[in-house]
């Protein structure tokens, strides 16, 4: 007897008690999606990130002078107490002896690093910034000009707890360099914000990248001629001990080690302390490289792409034949000595300019930066200067003379003021 047969066609199949729970968790799980806000399955960039750096001023800042006076109350205590501070950091900085008041008269603000105020007492660690303009004739050494470097992209780059981070959320590394006063080196450093899009441009895995391509679209959006590559790595040794730091200088889209140095924080509430004097050592050892000669803008940076000569005689081949039915169908050939050939346009000169724009706050500062950045023939912007609540100072590369960039912005809307060499916009 023959067997009867079964057939699995469309028309006879049903789906066992499994397939049915799993249809049934998978429609779940589309409705569910489908529920969701679809604002909720977009990354966003919005969050707690952006530190914008200072203002990178020439003048003298002296830090970490400690002071312990009284006075009559806390508030005379304080004063008193940046009085003397003020002293001290004349002195570290090896000026002559001269009146209290004059001393006084040159200084141009106090930087607070940390303070303690009593009913009549004030401890604190100060940093005293001296206006070069009047202080510079007696400091001369620090006082004297300095050779700058080409304009630096920076990419502070903190492995801690096992997570690298850049600008992802507000850390302590960036926090570090963005309060480092870059006016007195001699490397001109290209800080970015990390506002906005910045944090998913600019990330841990950057520097990994050998992309010539990738690293001069990036450096163009900031107006740089190279990167550098500060490391920090944290290492705790217990909860409340000692935090052990090592530090790393590089360079350059390779990667490159410039050199490595250790230090050690005595507990969690030393790291930034810690974290700003590597930035200082980190500076030195840019500056002794700029001095040396190896801080130079890489030069494959700027180079042309190049198709391999084999490639390109077989697109010259591939396009002459197609030419080749075209050229017979128009006719006899003309002489090519009677047709006047075109004359290559030339690339209009890229020259730098300053630009001058109200930054009420963050989103200002973005939203000024977009729309140069946006504007034709803008090569790249950054910020050089940033006074939240103030007027900001932007760095633009525009491949055309100052007045055709004035009428670009004059048609995003903006009022445009031409000066010297400078713009200054406003909405």
């Amino acid at each position: 007897m023959t067997p009867p047969s079964h057939s699995l066609s469309a028309q006879n199949w049903r789906p066992g008690p499994a397939g049915l729970l799993l249809g049934t968790l998978g429609l779940g799980l589309v409705g569910a999606l489908l529920l969701l806000d679809p604002a909720s399955l977009v990354a966003q960039v919005e969050g707690d990130r952006g530190i914008i750096p200072v203002a990178a001023s020439q003048d003298i800042q002296i830090d970490g002078v400690e002071v312990n006076v009284t006075g009559d109350n806390g508030s005379d205590a304080r004063l008193k107490g940046w009085q003397q501070a003020a002293k001290l950091a004349w002195a570290k900085a090896g000026g002559p002896d001269l009146p209290e008041g004059q001393i006084q008269s040159m200084v141009s603000s106090i930087v607070i690093e940390r303070e303690q105020i009593g009913p009549k007492r004030y401890v604190a660690t100060l940093g005293v910034v001296f206006d070069r303009t009047r202080a510079g004739q007696y400091l001369s050494a620090d006082g004297s000009a300095i050779a700058r470097s080409a304009p630096m992209m920076i990419i502070p780059v903190l492995y801690s707890g096992g997570v690298s981070q850049v600008y992802e959320v507000k850390g302590q590394w960036q926090a570090a360099w963005a309060q480092f006063r870059a006016g007195q080196s001699p490397i001109d450093y290209v800080r970015p914000s990390g506002a906005g899009g910045e944090s998913l441009l600019i990330t841990a895995g950057q520097p990994g990248r050998r992309s010539r391509a990738w690293w001069r679209n990036v450096l163009d959006q900031f107006g740089a001629s190279d990167v550098l590559i500060p490391e920090a790595r944290l290492e705790r040794q217990w909860p409340g001990g000692p935090v052990r730091g090592v530090f790393t200088a590089r360079f350059g889209p390779d990667n490159k080690w410039l050199g490595s140095f250790e230090m050690t924080a005595p507990d969690e509430a030393g790291v930034p302390k810690m974290l700003a004097q590597a930035v200082v050592r980190i500076d030195a050892l840019y500056a002794n490289a700029l001095q040396q000669g190896v801080l130079s803008p890489d030069a494959t940076l700027n180079v042309r792409p190049q198709i391999d000569p084999a490639l390109a005689a077989l697109i010259a081949a591939g396009q002459a034949e197609d030419e080749a039915p075209a050229a017979a169908a128009t006719g006899p050939a003309i002489d090519p000595a009677a047709t006047p050939t075109a004359t290559p346009t030339e690339e209009a000169k890229v020259n730098t300019f300053t630009v001058q724009f109200a930054s009420p706050d963050a989103s200002a500062v973005d939203s000024a930066l977009g729309a140069v950045r946006s504007a034709p023939g803008v090569k790249g912007a950054s910020t050089t200067s940033l006074a939240m609540g103030g007027t900001s100072l932007m760095r633009v590369s525009y491949a055309g003379e100052l007045q055709a960039l004035a009428a670009a912005l004059r048609a995003r809307g903006y009022t445009v003021s031409v000066g010297n060499n400078a713009l200054s916009i406003r909405k």
